[in-house]
């Protein structure tokens, strides 16, 4: 894991954030720091607002007060695409692929957003359209190595096993070069051995210089991925810090019902304690 000092640059600023809808209180005061470089883990039992968070950040939902910023830039306000443009790149928690489209368009269309070529270089096959074209095929093939989909590229992506149309969600997200990257269940429906691929791509991710906070309820990935966790109950933020220390926090454990006693000390013990 990258080392997080006190130094480390703080990119994402999550500062007294509260949504509401009507009386109902989703998220209250929720205030955090991502830096430079870390993978920063948001769980919580369901209804927490782990989701609604991310809506949050990621222009879906507007706060109801309180201020996001992304590497200086206020957020509130912005689309969803401005956002994204900034660097900010999500995925969501259901696979939102082409499904009717082979594994390779789907990553091409992602990044064809990239694409400089204006329309009469296209219609006219001018050299500069023509030369932008090559470099996002070669992009598009590099990107589908790295998620481990290179031999499925001429698949429909609608016929992808659950788990690999999530690697090619991850894989159109990475099309639109993010600085940051925010995953929502990233291993949601995966068996074991999808699973280790997929932490192992997220550490490739970060490897890569790419900043990431993801929400995930299999406890066992997120411990080993993470640097450090932010956990919140019922919209509030009860405990943030190494996962040694969440692990062991009394009101973590307090907020999985009927874990008790059990539900600490050890990755493996807390894990399962808290799985069902």
């Amino acid at each position: 894991m990258t080392p997080i000092t006190a130094a480390s640059k703080v990119v994402l600023s999550i500062e007294h954030v509260v949504v509401r809808f009507g009386g109902l209180v989703a998220l209250s005061d929720l205030d955090f720091t991502v830096a430079e470089g870390e993978i920063v883990g948001l769980i919580g039992p369901n209804g927490a607002g782990k989701t609604t968070a991310f809506n949050v950040v990621t222009g879906f939902l507007r706060p109801t007060s309180g201020a996001v910023r992304y590497r200086g830039t206020l957020l509130n306000g912005l689309k969803p695409h401005q956002i994204a443009a900034l660097g900010l790149v999500r995925t969501f928690q259901r696979t939102s692929v082409f499904q009717n489209n082979s594994v390779f368009d789907n990553v091409l269309i992602g990044l064809h957003r990239r694409g400089r070529s204006r329309l009469r270089d296209t219609l006219l096959a001018l050299p500069r359209e023509r030369a932008e074209e090559r470099a996002l095929v070669e992009a598009a093939h590099g990107i589908l190595r790295q998620v481990g989909l290179e031999q499925r590229a001429a698949e429909l992506a609608g016929a992808l096993p659950y788990g690999e149309q999530r690697l090619l969600g991850m894989a159109l997200a990475l099309a639109a070069q993010p600085s940051m990257l925010l995953l929502d269940e990233p291993v949601s429906g995966m068996n074991a051995s999808e699973t280790a691929k997929c932490m192992g791509l997220v550490e490739a991710i970060r490897a890569s210089g790419v900043t990431i906070l993801l929400v995930e309820h299999d406890m066992p990935m997120v411990m080993r991925v993470s640097d450090r966790i932010v956990v919140l109950n019922y919209g509030r933020i009860i405990a943030e810090g190494p996962p040694a220390a969440v692990q062991k926090n009394p009101d973590v454990i307090r907020a999985y019902p009927g874990r008790g006693k059990e539900a600490c000390l050890s990755c493996a013990t807390w894990c399962a304690a808290t799985a069902g």
